[in-house]
């Protein structure tokens, strides 16, 4: 019902323990009651909801904001970036105050539990710029995965960018598949390398492209589907969505 715009969450609640609200003509007041929005027509006091129009927005996220819709500490966030029209939308995960690079942003929960969970194997580069040098043991045991809170992250793959033989900073891209609170800069910290600049570059096959930071594109349909089978979705979302 949120999604359909009919109030917020809470409020969603609120009028379906007090009957307002009917399935198929039939008054639900349980607040489990699940409906499919492709068969069901779902009324408020009588008033037919409209399905939501699904949108996937590609963000190149800049430095210096947070990935959140409002913020106690009054910092910047990519709200101010969102076309003002979707303001419903939600990231697909996170990048912290000082990355930037590629964010999703979607209305379609099912495509966001596909593209953050780890078992779906969705790859996401980074291009890190490390303090100094970086030896290969380093790189080698970053590849092998590291501890981090007491579990091993998966084995990652990383490609030296570095072109000078005696580079002041050097620069790895990292790909990894999990999604943990600061994971990259985490990871390189675990084997005694400083990251000071990081960027996300690539979300499975989703490049930067032209796209400035705080730059917006609409994802096209059937980008959206090719990250859907790479999650491991037949079908469902992204198929009957209208983003461009």
């Amino acid at each position: 019902m949120a999604a359909m715009g009919a109030a917020s969450r809470r409020a969603s609640e609120k009028l379906i323990l007090e009957g307002r609200v009917s399935v198929n003509g039939q008054i639900v007041n349980s607040l489990g009651f699940k409906v499919n929005p492709e068969l069901d027509e779902v009324f408020v006091d009588g008033r037919k909801l409209k399905k939501p129009r699904l949108v996937y927005l590609l963000m190149n996220k800049p430095k210096g904001c947070v990935c959140t819709m409002r913020d106690p500490q009054r910092r910047r966030t990519v709200m101010e970036f969102l076309p003002e029209t979707t303001e419903n939308l939600k990231p697909v995960g996170r990048l912290d105050f000082n990355t930037e690079g590629l964010l999703i942003f979607t209305n379609d929960g099912e495509f966001i539990q596909r593209m953050t969970h780890p078992k779906h194997g969705i790859e996401k580069s980074y291009v890190a710029t490390v303090l100094g040098k970086i030896e290969d043991k380093q790189i080698e045991r970053l590849r092998k995965g590291v501890i981090l809170d007491g579990r091993r992250t998966a084995p990652a793959k990383l490609v030296r960018l570095s072109g000078s033989p005696q580079p002041k900073n050097d620069k790895v891209e990292i790909t990894i598949h999990e999604g943990r609170n600061r994971q990259v800069r985490r990871m390189f910290e675990a084997v005694g390398a400083k990251v000071i600049e990081l960027k996300r570059t690539k979300i499975g096959f989703l490049t930067i492209g032209n796209l400035k930071p705080g730059e917006c594109r609409l994802l096209k349909a059937p980008e959206v589907q090719r990250l859907m089978r790479i999650g491991g979705a037949s079908s469902g979302s992204g198929e009957k969505q209208h983003s461009e």
